[in-house]
């Protein structure tokens, strides 16, 4: 594995060796915003005196056309990919240390989220919270880790897809989409869905291999690549939902028969494209936005907004819907408008302590760290990778789950920690 990792290192930089691109902190900035904002803005919640029923807005008739530009992962996920092209370029010299300080990175904020989220739901039910409405705010948190779990893939992958991408270039993301293609072809002939999620492979590195041809300065030279992007990825969507087994939604949406984020499909993968050309014909107007205090401000607290924005919904949930019993409005109505000022002013105000309290463990502890080889650090990978994912699955609900899970990417910076050197 040692040999094959040093050798996937590519001989070039994938891009030159300059400063933060404001244009990639600008998508992910962004990206995360409308992260938040869409899940504060579309759920549809009701309760009855013991069960919360969740809905989503945008399952209104018509609606789901806003999720092809809303549904902003991609944009994330290729901003990602050239963030790490970028920085393995300069570091290739040193690839499992270049691992581990972004593995730290992903992990260290988990551990606040666990102290909370671990012991929290038993203490709520011993106040007499109802069970039911505990579950789903406990399982939603866990869940929203998918794509931590995902990320940490592609992260692991970039030195071999860095070696690759040196000596195929465009064909990597090429030969990544023909196999969803597959993928999807399987799935739907053999009706055996569980092949699907080869696709959280297939989609999501090649959205992230994209983002290495634009750290190498194929997507800005003023070709036509934008736009046959845009064009193209948007119109293959199109004639995927109009005649294929698509829905339109690039969201899940409840009682919908199959979803295009889980596991991800073809259709993802097409607007994936899309919204990337058009990302890349916008920069030039991006890059002239007047936001670069803001984007200053938001960085370093990304990953805090990212994991605690839903538990500041369901507080206020928790109060609002559960014990003022004040439902939903019909979505698209005059009140379901009216309200959003008041609703969005109580999630900001619930979630500014959250930032303040929790941003610090954005920054992994200065600790005597030890020089990380390719072992270690994949069995850190490993063992945060396998945390990650319990958690998505099982969620913070009360049982032994996520008690393994946290211990688990404990362990995982452990091995990459001040033991390391020993």
């Amino acid at each position: 594995m040692t040999v094959l990792l040093e050798r996937a290192a590519p001989s070039r930089t994938a891009a030159p060796a300059r400063g933060r691109d404001p244009f990639l902190d600008i998508l992910r900035v962004l990206g995360m915003a409308a992260v938040v904002f869409q899940h504060w803005t579309i759920p549809v919640l009701s309760f009855d005196g013991s069960r919360l029923t969740t809905g989503n807005a945008l399952a209104t008739p018509g609606l789901w056309v806003v999720t092809w530009l809303s549904q902003v992962m991609p944009l994330v996920f290729f901003a990602g990919g050239a963030a790490n092209a970028i920085s393995f370029g300069r570091a290739a010299h040193d690839g499992p240390q270049w691992l581990v300080v972004r593995l730290r990175r992903l992990a260290w904020p988990l551990l606040p989220l666990a102290a909370v989220w671990i012991p929290l739901p038993h203490l709520l039910l011993t106040l007499g919270v109802p069970a039911q409405p505990l579950e789903v705010g406990a399982k939603l948190t866990g869940q929203l880790l998918w794509f931590l779990a995902v990320y940490l893939i592609a992260v692991t992958a970039t030195p071999y897809l860095l070696g690759l991408h040196a000596r195929y270039g465009p064909r990597v993301p090429v030969a990544l989409a023909a196999g969803a293609v597959l993928t999807d072809v399987l799935r739907f002939s053999t009706g055996f869905e569980a092949l699907g999620y080869l696709n959280v492979v297939f989609v999501w590195l090649a959205v992230h291999q994209l983002g290495f041809l634009y750290a190498e300065g194929r997507l800005t030279r003023g070709g036509p690549a934008p736009w046959l992007m845009a064009a193209g990825g948007f119109g293959a969507a199109a004639l995927l939902v109009a005649f294929g087994p698509y829905p339109g939604s690039m969201i899940g949406l409840p009682g919908a028969g199959m979803s295009n984020m889980a596991p991800p499909t073809l259709a993802i993968l097409a607007v994936s494209v899309g919204q990337i050309g058009l990302a890349t014909l916008l920069r030039p107007w991006l890059l002239r936005l007047p936001i670069h205090r803001p984007l200053a401000w938001a960085g370093p607290r990304m990953m805090t907004a990212y994991l605690w924005h839903m538990p500041a919904l369901f507080v206020v949930t928790g109060v609002v819907v559960i014990g003022m019993r004040l439902d939903t409005p019909t979505p698209g109505g005059s009140f379901w408008l009216a309200g959003w000022p008041i609703w969005l002013t109580l999630l900001g105000l619930t979630m500014w302590p959250l930032l303040k309290g929790f941003a610090r463990f954005e920054e992994p502890l200065a600790l005597p760290y030890g020089k990380a080889t390719w072992g270690s650090a994949l069995a850190a990978t490993g063992l945060v990778g396998g945390g990650v994912l319990a958690l998505t699955v099982a969620g913070f609900a009360p049982g032994l789950t996520p008690v393994v899970a946290i211990l688990a990417i404990l362990g995982g910076l452990l091995v990459t920690g001040p033991r390391a050197q020993l």
